[in-house]
């Protein structure tokens, strides 16, 4: 992005990235209903997490451009490919995708429905502050999906988020400067 954003009022930077979104939300539409699909009995795939959050050698830096899963499970490379994101004012859909895994852990029924209607009102909802761009099949899936709230109720918006930032974010972070710093 040109160094000009940051000068321009924060009102004109909200209203550009509502609007797209929006585009994006028209402009996306599911591959096929068969890549929304996720069996009854697939377990989610946890990140591993490691004690401390060491820069990566060079090596395990290159294998983040062919896996955003690599990239996502080190605690350097998600800190990294947040802090680009944020760079660009399009963190909204990494925050979803940290907000779904923290989700998948929770225990208590009363903290299942409290913490998926947080999640509703700040990344799925129309004109939520950080709305995700996902399209009308998915959110319409996840919405139903909330009625009765499950830790799987957001599997199929996230497992979309995922691909986007796969096909979209990830290449911009591996021609990214920060990325470039990694790899020497």
């Amino acid at each position: 992005m040109c160094k000009g954003l940051a000068a321009l009022p924060h009102s004109c930077l909200e209203r550009a990235k509502e609007i797209k979104s929006k585009l994006g939300t028209l402009l996306q539409k599911p591959d096929s209903a068969v890549d929304l699909v996720i069996p009854y009995n697939e377990k989610p795939e946890k990140p591993a997490k490691p004690a401390k959050a060491q820069k990566p050698s060079p090596g395990e830096a290159l294998q983040w451009r062919d896996s955003l899963d690599k990239l996502l499970q080190n605690n350097y490379g998600l800190a990294s490919f947040q802090s680009f994101l944020k760079s660009e004012f399009s963190e909204e859909n990494l925050e979803f995708w940290i907000a779904c895994e923290d989700f998948k852990k929770t225990r208590s029924p009363d903290k299942i429905a409290e913490k998926a209607k947080k999640i509703y009102e700040e990344f799925i909802r129309t004109e939520a502050p950080k709305e995700v761009n996902i399209d009308h099949f998915t959110k319409d899936i996840t919405v139903k999906n909330l009625v009765e709230p499950s830790l799987s109720s957001f599997d199929v918006a996230q497992k979309r988020i995922h691909a986007l930032m796969e096909k979209d974010s990830l290449p911009r972070f591996v021609r990214s400067e920060l990325y470039q710093e990694l790899l020497k």
